[in-house]
């Protein structure tokens, strides 16, 4: 295992680029922890498949270094950085019984036959297989070659890191919230610093101690899930994060209020230098948001039943506004406004998060 330290990172498919847009990912500077559970996650093209893919040696940066632990493997090819690849699609031997697939890293590196034994009983148990360890992989659902994968990639107690790259994009729905159970409960049991790259918000939010946004070649906030969701430092977190995502409205904001569109938006205890500057916005979570009599005007256009809650989608002063109620929360006929819960709102300029006076780090 190794903490990986990115380090004036950056990259750029053109030989020669003239400026922060000819860069694929853009410069960053970040330290993830021995051990820790990470997930890259941003929509297609966003630049987290580049960077895994400099983390495993596929890719040569075009500035910066990667270090694991104090060694630095910038120029080290994927063989000599003694990592495990989990890929979208499985990769098995189809010729090969489950027990040889999950063995063949151990056997590669010549380990006791003893201790080979030991190590695949182990994972089969965790991944659920130990039943049909003498089955070829012939023949097996894409579920269960998936699930060899996973373990042939945990098999190795010796890894710096194991990557996964969307690995659960061709499960059934059905099997990825047990797969993914499995993966948090063998971090838990080994340890091992895991990078999982995906598109999915809850595969990452699941699976993550950790979750590294990326928007644009960019890494614009890495935080655990609780801190996204109450704290997202960009805009596209706000949005990207949540179901539905973020309500944003342009501002004025002053001190411990602001104003949208001429009304005031009480911000509750928190207290800004003002005027704040740039395009300013306010943001509030569909959850934090109430129908009411008072606040901005709201007009209801459906309401839609989704279990646990109800979504209120509904359109203020020209724009599209999500509200979400508890399931059996009433709402009322002539329920014309929504507002927000002042603890709740976050404050943006120019796409990024504002912190008020005296926040905490």
């Amino acid at each position: 295992m190794a903490q990986i330290t990115l380090s004036n990172l950056a990259h750029s498919y053109l030989p020669e680029p003239k400026g922060e847009q000819d860069f694929a990912l853009k410069h960053m500077d970040h330290v993830w922890d021995n051990g820790g559970a990470y997930a890259l996650l941003g929509s297609s093209g966003c630049g987290k498949s580049t960077l895994l893919n400099i983390i495993s040696g596929l890719l040569k940066p075009s500035q910066g270094r990667i270090l694991f632990g104090d060694t630095d493997v910038t120029d080290a090819p994927t063989a000599e950085r003694n990592i495990a690849q989990v890929f979208q699609f499985p990769v098995v031997y189809d010729t090969m019984t489950v027990r040889d697939n999950l063995a063949f890293p151990l056997r590669n590196r010549g380990m006791d036959a003893g201790y080979i034994a030991g190590r695949v009983n182990q994972i089969a148990q965790m991944i659920g297989m130990e039943e049909i360890l003498s089955k070829k992989a012939r023949g097996l659902t894409a579920d269960a070659k998936q699930k060899i994968s996973l373990g042939r990639g945990m098999v190795r107690e010796d890894v710096n890191a194991i990557l996964f790259d969307e690995p659960l994009t061709v499960i059934d729905p059905h099997m990825k919230f047990e797969l993914r159970t499995q993966l948090k409960a063998l971090h838990r049991e080994f340890g091992h610093t895991m990078i999982y790259v995906t598109h999915d918000q809850t595969e990452a939010l699941t699976f993550a101690d950790k979750v590294v946004v990326m928007y644009d070649g960019r890494v614009v906030q890495m935080g655990t899930p609780q801190e996204l969701f109450e704290r997202p430092a960009h805009t596209f977190v706000g949005y990207f994060i949540g179901s539905p995502g973020m309500n944003f409205f342009d501002a004025t904001v002053t001190g411990s209020g602001a104003v949208v569109e001429g009304i005031e938006v009480p911000l509750g205890a928190a207290n800004y230098d003002g005027p704040v500057a740039g395009r300013v916005q306010i943001g509030i979570r569909p959850e934090f948001c109430v129908l009411d009599s008072t606040g901005l005007p709201f007009k209801i256009e459906r309401v839609e039943d989704v279990g646990r809650h109800r979504i209120v989608r509904g359109s203020c002063m020209g724009r599209p506004v999500n509200v979400t109620l508890p399931e059996g929360m009433p709402i009322s006929e002539d329920a014309s406004r929504v507002a927000f819960a002042p603890e709740r709102i976050n404050v943006y300029a120019d796409d990024w998060r504002v912190a008020p006076k005296g926040e905490a780090a």
